[in-house]
């Protein structure tokens, strides 16, 4: 009888092997784009030196992100009909680094123009840029060679803030934004020059057929969902703190600076500590699950959001000490660390091994969807109602307690699933 070599272990030099390290510099080169314009600088442009409001910038994310919900299917489907990703993804790149580096240049409404389709193109370049995974791992090692880029990602968002640090005050914002184009691509480079993407063989001729093939996936997952238990209300639940989650992170640096108080450097540091703890959030809370299982430490992180927000909320209102806000973004650097360490392996007690693939990206598309609500969502409590912010931040307090309901009764007890599920 035939026996099956085992697996040779992930040796250090096999992990920083070039074509892996050229993959997950890849994460770093995105996240510095993310920071910088999604999160920190650009909003701040926006609002505090252009005279935009929040909704200017939310509605202006919100289009964005719904122009991606609508396409993710179609760019999947067309990559995977292509049989190579790279092309695609160099595509993209280009345009996001063009458009970024022109940020500023125009007034307020070309500027934010250029956001929406700069961004848009981040977000597509997700879509490749995930799928390009199996090319530089195998199944044994693709858990360490992607968690090699989520490190090098919180790597970009340092890099990203130091930009800002070393830059802002001496040449203003649009040196920044131009900087973060510059560095984008240039550590975006090595992934097309030193990572191999032979093209399928099974690969098919891209055609109006796509199209609908793609669309008719996305809803025959839908359907497939209800047949699992808890899958559908868990995939609800996510859309409610996905809400929460990405809002408060575009929005952070306007709170932080406009309704604490703290300076444009101060609002630097704090979210250096928030990326700090989320990093150390991700690490620890991994072993929480390990441990006590993915319901339970995603109830508690959950728990740790609603706390952080209920503080953001407090200090603002109530004009309590600044300082105050430092324990607030530790929190909420944990809980943002532990959210995406406990709901992926969630998924993964929920869903049926044989369609994994298939509802990993449903539940990237919730999150897209959460994408494109909470911004309109914190948008149109702060400004079309005219509330003000520390009303949008217990908005954002209120989707967690609903996530929170609605999970409560998902639990996460091994399936027994169907030799043909397997």
């Amino acid at each position: 009888m035939a026996t099956t070599a085992p697996a040779r272990p992930l040796t250090a030099a096999r992990l920083l092997s070039l074509p892996v390290v050229s993959w997950a510099l890849y994460d770093l080169a995105n996240t510095i784009f993310s920071m910088n314009i999604v999160s920190l600088y650009l909003g701040l442009w926006v609002v505090n030196v252009m005279g935009g409001s929040d909704a200017t910038w939310g509605y202006a994310n919100s289009l964005s992100m719904l122009l991606v919900l609508l396409t993710a299917p179609l760019l999947g489907a067309l990559s995977d009909q292509a049989g190579r990703r790279l092309p695609f993804l160099l595509a993209s790149t280009l345009a996001c680094v063009a458009l970024t580096a022109l940020l500023g240049t125009p007034g307020l409404a070309a500027s934010l123009a250029l956001f929406v389709f700069a961004n848009y193109f981040f977000q597509a370049g997700l879509i490749f840029y995930d799928a390009t995974l199996p090319a530089v791992s195998t199944p044994e090692n693709r858990g360490r060679v992607g968690g090699l880029g989520i490190a090098l990602g919180y790597v970009g968002s340092f890099l990203g803030v130091g930009i800002g640090r070393a830059f802002l005050e001496s040449h203003g914002y649009v040196f920044v934004f131009r900087m973060t184009a510059l560095l984008f691509l240039l550590f975006a480079l090595p992934i097309f020059l030193f990572v191999p993407e032979p093209r399928r063989a099974s690969a098919l001729r891209l055609g109006r057929n796509a199209t609908r093939r793609a669309f008719r996936q996305v809803a025959e997952t839908v359907r497939h969902a209800r047949r699992y238990r808890g899958l559908g209300r868990f995939l609800l639940g996510r859309a409610f703190y996905a809400d929460a989650v990405n809002t408060v992170i575009i929005f952070m640096g306007l709170y932080v600076t406009n309704e604490v108080g703290f300076t444009t450097n101060e609002a630097q540091l704090v979210l250096l500590v928030a990326i700090a703890t989320a990093a150390a959030g991700a690490y620890a809370l991994g072993h929480v699950v390990d441990r006590i299982g993915p319901r339970r430490t995603l109830h508690r992180v959950l728990a740790l959001w609603a706390v952080a927000l209920a503080g953001a909320f407090t200090i603002a209102v109530a004009g309590l000490p600044k300082a105050l806000f430092w324990i607030v973004a530790c929190l909420a650097g944990i809980a943002l660390g532990g959210t995406w360490a406990a709901d992926r392996p969630y998924l993964l007690v929920l869903a049926p091994p044989r369609r994994v693939g298939e509802f990993y990206g449903l539940y990237s598309l919730v999150g897209r969807f959460a994408a494109v609500v909470g911004p309109a969502l914190w948008s149109f409590v702060a400004d079309t109602l005219g509330l003000g912010r520390p009303a949008a931040i217990a908005t954002m307090l209120l989707l967690i307690a609903i996530s929170y309901f609605i999970l409560r009764g998902v639990d996460d007890a091994p399936r027994a699933w169907a030799p043909e599920e397997r």
